[in-house]
């Protein structure tokens, strides 16, 4: 087993904006892959691919990155811990009634996009807890870690929770309207951090030319649910990104137009990165 996680740290911190990627994880292990009926291809199909690589220069910018190395088919690190499937973890008694685990996607998942299930079969619940104390443990550990270090620091803390989103996803009828967004923005219907953080993130992506909107349809999940405490000087934001706008989605490979979204990407983090807490906003974001 790699290692879950890495941590990219400036050489001075200077933010109190702390970025993640807890999905694009893509070192997958080999007994996983023996034990998936999917090919490689289709098991990274949940993946958040590359959103790594769009946010890596946060930090030039004086703010941290947190990047998932194990995929979200393995653990999802955007669940709870105790959100576990019994139709996947073999004598498992969900100790929640979660419509994700009802899903399939649960913190062990059995399914992978459009309902692929991932395994011919259940795992035992001796594996499914090690995957946990192996990757997801490790995981909230060091995002935990970085949050507290950053609040005693600046006072404030603010969690950029990057993801993708399937393009397919705002084709859906349920989110249906007259022009689809480019990207969503959840912040949990505002309650996981301050109106500032979500207007500043919403214009600085509507001046590079972005449709934004907020909370439909990823209103935020486990993460923005756990560490967004706003009142305590803890935010934390959603930002899911179409990968139509970056992604080969049948390849899962960087399309052609990924150069230009990763340029675009760089001046965002660079602005975002600004946030240096006690609701010091950049100038470009006002």
């Amino acid at each position: 087993m790699t290692t879950p996680y890495r941590i990219m740290m400036p050489g001075h911190l200077r933010s109190a904006v702390v970025f993640a990627s807890p999905h694009s994880g893509r070192e997958y292990p080999p007994r996983f892959l023996e034990q998936s009926v999917l090919d490689e291809k289709s098991i990274r199909s949940s993946e958040d691919a590359y959103v790594d690589l769009l946010l890596e220069t946060a930090p030039e910018h004086g703010a941290p990155l947190l990047i998932a190395q194990t995929p979200r088919a393995f653990v999802d690190l955007n669940r709870a811990a105790d959100e576990l499937d019994p139709a996947v973890i073999e004598g498992c008694a969900s100790a929640t009634t979660s419509p994700r685990v009802a899903s399939g996607l649960g913190v062990i998942p059995r399914v992978v996009s459009n309902g692929r299930a991932i395994y011919c079969g259940k795992i035992s619940q001796t594996e499914a807890q090690e995957r946990l104390t192996q990757v997801w443990y490790p995981y909230h550990r060091a995002l935990e870690d970085l949050l507290n270090a950053t609040r005693a620091r600046c006072d404030e803390a603010i969690l950029i929770d990057v993801h993708s989103m399937p393009h397919e996803a705002i084709m859906a009828p349920r989110a249906r309207r007259p022009h689809r967004p480019h990207i969503v923005l959840g912040d949990r219907f505002g309650t996981s951090c301050a109106p500032w953080v979500i207007d500043s993130v919403q214009n600085i992506f509507e001046a590079e030319g972005f449709r934004v909107a907020r909370n439909a349809p990823f209103p935020g999940a486990y993460i923005a649910q756990k560490y967004g405490k706003p009142r305590s000087g803890q935010h934390v934001l959603q930002i899911e990104i179409d990968r139509a706008l970056y992604l080969d989605e049948i390849q899962i490979a960087p399309s052609g137009n990924f150069t230009k979204m990763r340029k675009i990407m760089q001046r965002v983090v660079a602005q975002i990165s600004n946030f240096n807490g006690l609701r010091k906003i950049p100038f470009a974001a006002e």
